[in-house]
């Protein structure tokens, strides 16, 4: 499946937002802003929902089980593409997720709302995924940049829209309601779907391909991952200790075991000596620390005391800096400023963080709020920065033309279990610090800052290695 030619190295915005582009820029936009504010949808309303039904201890497993079932769907991306097509795969997607989002809505107890957010989760990932390969088959290689940034800034709108409209509805008690919302927009991108896309496979005389996973690496990968989660639960320290060791074995066992597969999870060159890895990690860190923000509403409300709706517009101030920093990014030209922005951005998310940290005080005043508001701009901004460039830089830095789609689509899967993998440790340095909301805050934001710091190292190697 190639990219369309004849476009020129000056096509830009107007180019992507044309005519021409608009349909599939829509759609790409819009599955990933679905499934991305559904994820963040919960942050603001959580604390509503664990008053209605119970379930505190499991608070971050509401994002982590979301997360992990959208991994697991994101590896059949690619397959799913060329065995269906466009079409099919964005429908089949919708459909899962609609129904997810009913259960979600009418769920009795926190077990049966994990239930409805694996659900959304798997559906989400690949709506998500598809939104990244299609960037690689769909549009020429000059707009690449532009359509990454269009359509990871998706997710910092989501962190700007998912907590304040799910604040909004739990400012009412009616956040069941959201959920609802959800499955409604849902069917309203369905709808557009047979308008924009084509409803046969994108190459109808090639063998129509298995639909094949990589299950063994699935099944580390995604046992890291909620081995990470379950460590949140336990009280005892050694105990906790013990889980996360067992989930970095883990972690190394599938990147032992999935370079060896046939199928795998990353693409060949992940491997290899290329810069291919150093991106991939550089993405992971930035986006593992974004989910420093699903505590941010709850400590709103207990330090701060806000309202939901005001500590959901809170959440949000990481998202205008994401969203912000990333558009004007993707129309950075000159590559060695580009180099320098990808290897600064993690330091500037680690400013963000170590801010926030400082600040966190019981019965914070409103100065301190404000502060807190731009210490997670901050934080957004660092995210959003390198965002685009690294993801343009996966899809080109291949060893094979060929493993193209599969890069880029792992892009997603990156970034996904990333996600969950922030989630369980935010949850784990919440639920293991002693001493209050304040101690935890600072905690909190303290361990993601030295994540941050990782970032800028992996970000260097990964423009030493382009260089």
């Amino acid at each position: 499946m190639s990219a369309p030619l004849g476009t020129t190295a000056n096509d830009g915005w107007r180019t992507l937002l044309g005519p021409r582009f608009l349909g599939t820029s829509t759609l790409l936009a819009g599955g990933v802003a679905l499934y991305a504010t559904n994820e963040f949808l919960t942050v603001s309303l959580l604390p509503t929902a664990i008053a209605d039904i119970g379930g505190q201890r499991l608070y971050a497993w509401v994002t982590t089980l979301y997360l992990v079932g959208s991994v697991v769907a994101a590896t059949t991306v690619n397959a799913a593409l060329l065995r269906f097509g466009p079409r099919w795969s964005y429908l089949w997607g919708s459909a899962a997720f609609g129904i997810g989002s009913v259960v979600c809505a009418v769920a009795p107890s926190m077990a049966v709302l994990l239930v409805g957010r694996t659900l959304q989760g798997a559906a989400g990932g690949l709506l998500a995924g598809l939104g990244y390969a299609v960037i690689n088959a769909a549009l020429p290689r000059s707009l690449w940049t532009r359509a990454s940034a269009l359509v990871s800034a998706m997710w910092g709108v989501a962190t700007l829209v998912g907590p304040a409209v799910g604040g909004l509805f739990a400012q009412f008690g009616l956040w069941r309601w959201a959920f609802g919302v959800m499955a409604l927009l849902t069917a309203a991108m369905a709808v557009l779907v047979p308008l924009v896309l084509p409803a046969g496979r994108v190459d109808p005389g090639d063998p129509v391909p298995a639909l094949k996973m990589p299950v063994w690496s699935l099944l580390l990968l995604g046992a890291a991952a909620l081995t990470v989660s379950v460590a949140q639960v336990p009280r005892n320290v050694a105990a906790t200790a013990a889980l996360l060791a067992v989930s970095l074995v883990l972690v190394v066992g599938f990147v032992l075991v999935d370079r060896r597969m046939a199928v795998t999870v990353l693409p060949p060159s992940t491997f290899g000596a290329g810069p291919l890895k150093w991106i991939y990690l550089t993405l992971a860190v930035l986006m593992a620390s974004a989910l420093v923000d699903m505590y941010v509403p709850l400590f709103g409300q207990r330090l701060a005391h806000l309202g939901p709706l005001v500590a959901g517009f809170l959440g949000a101030a990481l998202a205008v800096g994401w969203t912000v920093s990333e558009i004007l990014s993707a129309s950075l030209s000159s590559k060695p400023v580009i180099s320098c922005v990808v290897v600064v951005a993690p330091l500037i998310m680690a400013v963000g963080l170590i801010l926030a940290a400082i600040t966190q005080v019981d019965n914070a005043p409103v100065g301190f709020v404000v502060t807190w508001a731009l210490a997670l701009t901050i934080t957004g901004i660092g995210i959003g920065a390198g965002w685009p460039h690294l993801s343009a830089w996966a899809m080109l830095c291949v060893d094979d033309a060929k493993e193209g789609a599969a890069a880029a689509a792992a892009i997603n899967t990156v970034q996904l279990i990333s996600g969950a993998f922030g989630a369980g440790l935010a949850g784990v340095v919440v639920n293991s610090t002693h001493g209050g909301d304040v101690v935890a805050a600072r905690a909190l934001f303290a361990v993601f800052t030295a994540l941050g710091v990782a970032g800028a190292l992996a970000a260097y190697r990964a423009t030493r290695g382009l260089r």
